[in-house]
């Protein structure tokens, strides 16, 4: 590899996660939020950056109590895969909705209803239905959660692009950090919580408390939001017909396996492996906090040459890697094996955006991409954690589940190296 830098759009983008507009289609193109002044401007990002801490409490605050939810409430066997999948796979059905609905209501008021539709799944799951117990209600919470946090993954980066032009580092940063703030307090408080009141549905209904806190922040500023309906005018390249377009997709698609596993199962498997709840809780959150890391560095790395067939390579190994160390390695070396995951990962879904950006020679195509990575990746990347809670219903245990992740990781290394190389969509 050389270190030169390819000639292009790409350079204009560092922060990935940020630089694709699910609006960049809209005609007449979406105004600015109207706010009142610099103050509101501010108002804005903390409302934005406290959204994006509740992205992925869901996931981690379910594994880190599911023996107790299972014991508690008698779950059968299938809905344990069913709760775990379920909402991932909707973060793949409903993305391609996010600019329709913003097209019509406007960004802002759908990422307002979201917000709502999260806060009243998060109060749902854990309650009681006289006669049937908590399934239906954890079922039709979790998938409220997924649909609401689906929305919000695809309008907030535009939002962000459009308001803040000039701070895109500095809210690019807030922005991704909060969300992998969001998994690690997800894993790390919610086994205290339950050990501090003594049932897992008080450790659920806590993460309904932030989001409604975000709710009722934002509802000011949404509903003053003008109303003005958009047309979708395509442009750039079709992504559907292009073989680097799906090239890329599959290296999405298995890093999205190994990242929702690690949400959905990691803390299981180290309560399996005889470690106490709030140790996993604290392991697994200490796993995402070295993810941040790795998100940070690993762009600026990934770009600084023409291909990133290595480090794309080397990340998907290190997460596949990991996660088997921590089925199969001894407990002694338990926090090595869940940070080189965790760094791993992190890295991982890091590069895995940053080829919407250097993989495409412009904003349309390059959001083009990135529907199609969210739609394809999420949506087919869900099929981890329903193998994973397969594979453990079958077998007893999670082994099985270990080489699957070494398959998984392997994979994505040859499609990452195939991604990698310093082509266009």
């Amino acid at each position: 590899m050389t270190s030169s830098k390819t000639p292009g759009y790409q350079e204009k983008s560092v922060l990935p996660e940020i630089a694709v507009d699910a609006e960049i289609d809209d005609e007449p193109a979406a105004d600015p939020t109207q706010l009142r002044g610099k103050r509101g401007l501010v108002y804005l990002a903390i409302c934005l950056v406290l959204i994006g801490l509740n992205l992925r409490t869901v996931f981690s605050s379910f594994s880190a109590v599911l023996p107790e939810i299972t014991s508690d409430a008698g779950l059968p066997g299938w809905s344990l895969v069913v709760l775990t999948t379920v909402p991932v796979t909707l973060l793949g059905v409903f993305a391609p909705l996010a600019p329709i609905l913003a097209r019509r209501f406007g960004a802002e008021r759908v990422l307002l209803g979201a917000m709502a539709v999260l806060t009243a799944g998060l109060l749902l799951r854990p309650l009681e239905v006289a006669g049937a117990g908590h399934l239906p209600t954890l079922l039709a919470g979790t998938a409220a959660c997924g649909a609401a946090i689906a929305l919000c993954n695809v309008l907030l980066p535009g939002v962000v692009k459009r308001d803040f032009p000039h701070r895109l580092g500095l809210m690019g940063g807030l922005y991704t950090t909060a969300i992998c703030a969001s998994a690690a307090l997800g894993a790390g408080f919610t086994y205290p919580v339950f050990t501090a009141t003594g049932h897992w549905t008080s450790a659920l209904w806590f993460w309904a408390v932030p989001a409604a806190v975000v709710l009722l922040l934002f509802l000011p500023l949404a509903i003053r939001q003008p109303s003005v309906k958009h047309q979708a005018v395509h442009g750039g390249a079709n992504v559907w017909r292009s073989a680097v377009a799906w090239q890329v997709t599959m290296f999405m698609v298995l890093q999205a396996m190994m990242s929702f596993s690690v949400f959905a199962w990691m803390a299981p498997i180290l309560r399996d492996r005889g470690i106490d709840g709030s140790t996993a809780g604290l392991i697994v959150s200490v796993s995402i906090v070295l993810q941040m890391l790795g998100s940070l560095f690993a762009p600026a790395l990934a770009t600084r040459f023409k291909d990133q067939r290595i480090i794309n390579m080397v990340v998907a190994l290190m997460t596949g890697g990991g996660f088997a160390l921590t089925i199969f390695g001894p407990t002694e070396l338990i926090w090595i094996w869940t940070g080189l995951n965790g760094l791993g990962q992190g890295s991982l879904t890091a590069v895995a955006l940053t080829m919407i950006m250097v993989r495409t020679r412009d904003s349309h195509t390059a959001a083009h991409l990135s529907g199609m990575m969210q739609g394809v990746g999420y949506g087919v990347g869900s099929v981890g954690t329903l193998l994973v809670g397969q594979l453990h219903q079958a077998t007893g245990g999670f082994e099985a589940a270990g080489i699957l992740f070494l398959v998984v990781g392997s994979l994505a290394a040859f499609f990452g190296y195939r991604a990698g190389r310093d082509r266009f969509v």
